[in-house]
């Protein structure tokens, strides 16, 4: 009898052991090496494209952006701006220059933007019965804080320029409406 009882111990015991190993086995994880670079599935990349023609006036200006999504709420990029700008026998002009951006989404709809822009202006006015010809060439920094509703990819809003100063400012006005998109 004692043999009897001896076997059924050994037997709850191998049974002890065979659930506790298969736990274990099961519970091991498997690592994958993931070698590929995630940089550029979180870049985006946009800007805006602005042309005016009129009577003796225009504006054309190209403006490409690249931002990298942080993660779902903040984001950091750069722009570049290039532009002509001409009013027929007053004056001819030349914009060009760069810009950090941060845009922050504290919700899916909502943007905020900070964006630091420096900008070189050359302008050559033409001689006129008042005034001989001149040119005047300066550098522009404007400190642009905006909101703006989000839907996917694109922001429709306004923004401000801290910094305006109305006889140094590349704009008339320090306030301006913005629509941006990032692909």
């Amino acid at each position: 009898m004692k043999k009897k009882h001896f076997s059924i111990d050994c037997r709850s015991f191998f049974v002890i052991l065979t659930v506790l190993f298969s736990g274990y086995a099961n519970a091991q994880q498997t690592y994958v090496i993931d070698n590929k670079n995630h940089f550029w599935d979180k870049v985006q990349f946009g800007g805006g494209l602005g042309l005016g023609i009129g009577s003796g006036y225009t504006d054309i200006s190209v403006m490409p952006s690249a931002i990298y999504n942080v993660n779902e709420i903040v984001s950091f990029g750069v722009g570049l701006q290039f532009g002509y700008l001409s009013s027929k026998n007053y004056y001819e002009s030349y914009v060009y220059g760069g810009s950090l951006i941060t845009l922050v989404n504290p919700i899916p709809e909502v943007q905020l933007s900070a964006e630091l822009e420096q900008v070189r202006v050359d302008t050559r006015y033409e001689a006129n019965i008042n005034r001989p010809a001149f040119s005047d060439s300066y550098w522009n920094t404007a400190l642009y804080l905006g909101a703006g509703y989000r839907t996917g990819n694109v922001t429709i809003g306004a923004r401000y320029d801290v910094l305006y100063d109305p006889d140094k400012s590349l704009y008339g006005s320090g306030f301006m409406p913005f629509v941006r998109v990032y692909f």
